[in-house]
């Protein structure tokens, strides 16, 4: 009915259509993609929906899912984890922002976003920034809501979960050095980048963004999101090669991590070493990246990773058998007995075994033998479309004692948090029961002292019991200032 009404008082006034183009929504089904009815009792109620998740979150969810025009699933389950991915994590990342910037009354008017001086991350996030502008536009033009859709909710992701986490310590930094001004022009123009780019799809989240970002600050600006121009992307600060070289190290940071959930081993125990097996290379500032990620002391690229992997090697019957039948038990055990790593080595160096029983030269082909990986435990490896991450997991007992500092720290943060601490309260800190928590305590104050903002730490009474790998000790911690 709206549809013809808008289309006749259109005609009548202006003698045109009141639009240029018009996207309508496909069937809207339930979860199990059958029609809605009153009598199967499958129909949901859009006010109860849109009471709880929001417009925003009705109307990103049949953007985001699929074409609109085509048939929808409807339920208020689907619109959660949509509602979670994109919306959630964008009002996230605003509030990251806003709650830091509160705190230092940072004003981005009165400062500049200088680029020439931006680190390599802030670099990356204009690029991937500006190459989304780019691609939105150019797939809005075709009227690919979906795929746009996506693309800003890969975007949110990385700014919020790869960024932000990777350089939220540059905003506790005290004073304003310009290190921290970059920080915050790179988010803040992200954050407003964003927020225009989605403004189609997310209306009111993005106003109001737009409202305490914008038009609280700059008087001279748009009085609403909506009457702002789509932005244009800026070529000079797309650079694909950073933007490749990125992927890499997200990809070799994805396949570390999952080698320390092989081997059982925290994100915050130190390790010694991990290696990448890749023809590729990286500079400095990238390895760095890895090291910190992976919580590694050191990282080499080498091509040949098979050094680290070690292999039990055994006959296959079925082939070797009939070729060698009385000699087969020989075999058996000089393979049994040997290096399984040179064997498959020389294999595929040679294309064949060699061994020597007797007088007799035996040659072995691939099909000739049953190779099984083992289990090593000094070394634990993942591997994805040719490239491979091994992780050194042997400990010593430097590398044990940085793990349980880490580990000490996270908790104290925990408890700071629980304590309803603000992030900016400098605090004293107080442990008791536990002699080797002490010393470790003793030998790491500073950096401790350094990450939880503790003015003084010391040997106390009472407090709360932690347990730091394995170990409890209480920690009792007292709010300064």
């Amino acid at each position: 009915g709206w549809f013809y009404t808008l289309m006749a008082i259109s005609t009548l006034l202006f003698d045109r259509a009141p639009f240029e183009n018009c996207l309508v929504l496909g069937h809207v089904q339930d979860k199990d993609g059958l029609k809605m009815s009153k009598h199967k009792g499958n129909v949901v109620d859009p006010w109860s929906v849109l009471d709880k998740q929001g417009a925003d979150a009705v109307r990103w969810y049949f953007c985001a899912s699929s074409s609109p025009w085509l048939p929808t699933r409807f339920y208020p389950e689907g619109i959660s984890e949509y509602q979670r991915k994109f919306i959630g994590t964008f009002w996230n990342t605003y509030a990251f922002y806003v709650l830091y910037a509160d705190i230092d009354e940072f004003n981005p008017m009165n400062y500049k976003l200088e680029y020439d001086k931006l680190s390599q991350m802030d670099k990356w996030a204009l690029s991937k920034l500006n190459t989304l502008i780019k691609d939105v536009d150019s797939l809005m033009q075709e009227y690919k809501v979906t795929e746009s859709a996506r693309l800003i909710q890969d975007f949110t992701d990385e700014l919020s979960n790869w960024y932000i986490r990777r350089g939220r310590e540059r905003y506790w930094a005290k004073g304003m050095e310009q290190d921290k001004i970059n920080a915050y022009m790179t988010l803040y123009t992200c954050l407003v980048t964003l927020a225009k780019i989605s403004a189609p799809f997310v209306p009111f989240m993005t106003e109001e963004i737009y409202q305490n970002l914008v038009t609280n600050l700059d008087k001279n600006a748009p009085e609403s999101i909506h009457l702002c121009d789509f932005p244009v992307a800026n070529e000079e600060w797309i650079d694909k090669k950073l933007e490749e070289n990125m992927e890499i190290v997200l990809k070799i940071v994805t396949l570390g991590r999952a080698c320390r959930n092989i081997s059982n081993r925290k994100n915050r125990q130190v390790l010694a070493k991990a290696y990448v097996g890749t023809n590729l290379n990286l500079d400095e500032e990238y390895k760095n990246i890895i090291k910190e990620e992976l919580n590694v002391k050191e990282i080499e690229f080498r091509e040949d990773t098979s050094d680290f992997v070690s292999y039990n090697v055994k006959p296959n019957l079925k082939t070797v058998g009939p070729k060698y039948g009385a000699i087969l038990p020989s075999i058996s055990q000089m393979l049994k007995g040997g290096d399984g790593t040179a064997f498959v080595k020389e294999l595929r160096a040679n294309g064949i075994v060699t061994l020597e029983i007797g007088d007799a030269k035996i040659e072995l082909k691939e099909e000739d033998l049953l190779i099984e990986t083992t289990k090593s435990e000094k070394y634990v490896s993942s591997q994805e479309e040719g490239m491979v991450v091994v992780l050194d997991i042997e400990l010593n007992d430097e590398l044990i004692e940085e793990g349980f500092v880490r580990e000490l720290i996270s908790k104290i943060q925990n408890l700071r948090k629980d304590s309803g601490f603000e992030v900016q309260n400098h605090i004293e800190i107080y442990y008791s029961d536990n002699e080797k928590i002490e010393k470790i305590i003793a030998n790491n104050l500073e950096q401790i002292a350094d990450e939880t903002l503790a003015d003084k730490i010391a040997k106390g009474e009472g407090g709360e019991e932690l347990d730091i790998n394995g170990e409890k000790v209480k920690i009792k911690l007292v709010r300064l200032i």
